[in-house]
């Protein structure tokens, strides 16, 4: 992608894109300049073609990374926060994210640990049985990897009253609790992370609070995806695959994709299919196999998004929840 200098002047955005044969096509951060400093948006992964292709940019506009002057995150998940480390190896710089991103930046230690007794709680209330307890062995692996990922710098935390290097901070949960997007309402434009995918839809990831509870994932995405509707956006520069210009178009379908897909999740609980373990089994087949973790966050945020909507009501019957039609 090239450079785009806004209309009004004083702020350009250089993204930097890696591409990726993975469905998210690339992996996108950016750099951007508001007249007085220049940021970095988000981190990519932490690989040599990010780090390469991250240099060559700086170079080609005639930048060096002694001139970025902060990093600003979307949220905390790895392919946005990669290359953090190595910058700060080199120089201290200050790092911005949500607060909710500082114990999942950090690494800590008793949230990863509530972590895993949310995660073993929800399977088996969910009725996934063996799955469900061999994937909480897969995410303590996961988790002592992700230590590799812990960010050595303060962090200090933004939310939606803040503005930074003249962008408004917007607070998009759903595909992550901790999920900002940036928003420049003189060029209409907004630095969206994950929230927004021109290709793919993101999924809205179920996790738990600081305190254990579930956080209602799916109804927090819908809930973002309305907000956006109501900004003046004409341009998406999104985490992954190409801008989007047409973005109000895009929240549209997202949101009709999301009501048909639930429409479609409550006909099988009207079929008798009353646990979330089995409508997973039933909705998607043999991917429930490969892909159990997001699987599952889809159809428990869909029984989350109908249980709110009074369509739904659930038992808990042996430890187990039951749906069935209102």
């Amino acid at each position: 992608m090239s450079p785009l200098t806004g209309l009004k002047k004083g702020f350009s955005v250089y993204p930097i894109t890696v591409p990726t044969k993975y469905s998210v096509k690339s992996f996108n951060f950016y750099l951007w300049e508001d007249g007085n400093s220049l940021s970095l948006i988000d981190a990519g992964l932490d690989s040599n073609k990010c780090w390469e292709q991250c240099n060559k940019t700086l170079s080609e506009n005639g930048f060096t990374l002694n001139d970025i002057s902060k990093i600003i995150l979307t949220h905390s998940h790895e392919d946005h926060i990669g290359l953090i480390n190595r910058i700060l190896s080199i120089r201290e710089i200050p790092v911005f994210a949500h607060s909710e991103s500082i114990p999942r930046l950090k690494r800590d230690k008793e949230f990863h640990s509530l972590w895993i007794e949310f995660y073993k709680q929800l399977y088996h209330e969910m009725g996934c049985g063996d799955t469900g307890i061999q994937n909480i062995e897969r995410l303590k692996i996961e988790l002592k990897e992700r230590e590799n990922y812990t960010i050595h710098s303060d962090i200090i935390p933004l939310n939606e009253s803040n503005t930074i290097s003249g962008l408004q901070v917007i607070e998009t949960p759903g595909h992550s609790p901790d999920h900002l997007a940036f928003y420049n309402q003189k060029e209409k434009w907004l630095i969206g992370g994950d929230h927004l995918i021109g290709h793919i839809s993101s999924n809205a990831l179920v996790e738990p609070d600081r305190n254990g509870t579930r956080i209602f994932t799916l109804v927090e995405y819908i809930q973002s995806l309305e907000k956006c509707l109501n900004l003046d956006i004409e341009s998406v520069f999104p985490g992954h695959g190409r801008p989007i210009s047409n973005p109000k178009d895009l929240i549209t379908t997202r949101l009709k994709k999301i009501y048909q897909k639930s429409d479609r999740i409550l006909n099988l609980i009207v079929a008798g299919i009353s646990t979330a373990d089995h409508l997973a089994r039933t909705y998607y087949k043999d991917k429930y196999q490969r892909e159990f973790d997001l699987v599952m966050s889809e159809i428990i945020g869909h029984v989350d998004y109908l249980e709110v909507s009074n369509k739904v009501k659930k038992e808990l019957i042996y430890g187990v929840w039951h749906y069935t039609q209102i």
